[in-house]
């Protein structure tokens, strides 16, 4: 079983910053991707960003120039550090991986971690 556990999550006042984490453990055979993705209260889970294999990021327009995502395939870990926070950052963030595993090709998903921005 392929295992996601997040971490880095609290509460900031805007404008500040925050580094999450998200390491992978299991059995897997490739990843694909990996990525962030956020739900605030009464919305739909969206995109923050994501990395593939190859190195291709893709970002949110909302969070472009704020927040970068990095990964370290070594440790099957991506991390996103998000600065210059505003309130409507705040949100549950989760982290997603789509890979191999014996199982076949699946995506996975970590628990979630929350952010809130507040003064």
């Amino acid at each position: 079983q392929v295992q996601l556990v997040e971490s880095g999550g609290g509460l900031v006042q805007p404008g500040g910053s925050l580094r999450l984490s998200c390491a992978a453990s299991g059995t897997i055979f490739n990843i694909y991707a990996m990525g962030w993705y956020r739900q605030a209260p009464e919305k739909q889970r969206e995109l923050v960003a994501d990395i593939t294999s190859g190195g291709r990021i893709t970002y949110a327009d909302s969070v472009k120039g704020r927040f970068t995502i990095s990964r370290d395939n070594a440790k099957n870990t991506v991390y996103l550090q998000m600065n210059s926070l505003k309130p409507e950052d705040t949100a549950v963030y989760y982290c997603k991986l789509y890979g191999s595993t014996r199982y076949g090709i699946q995506e996975y998903w970590g628990q979630g971690t929350q952010v809130t921005v507040s003064s």
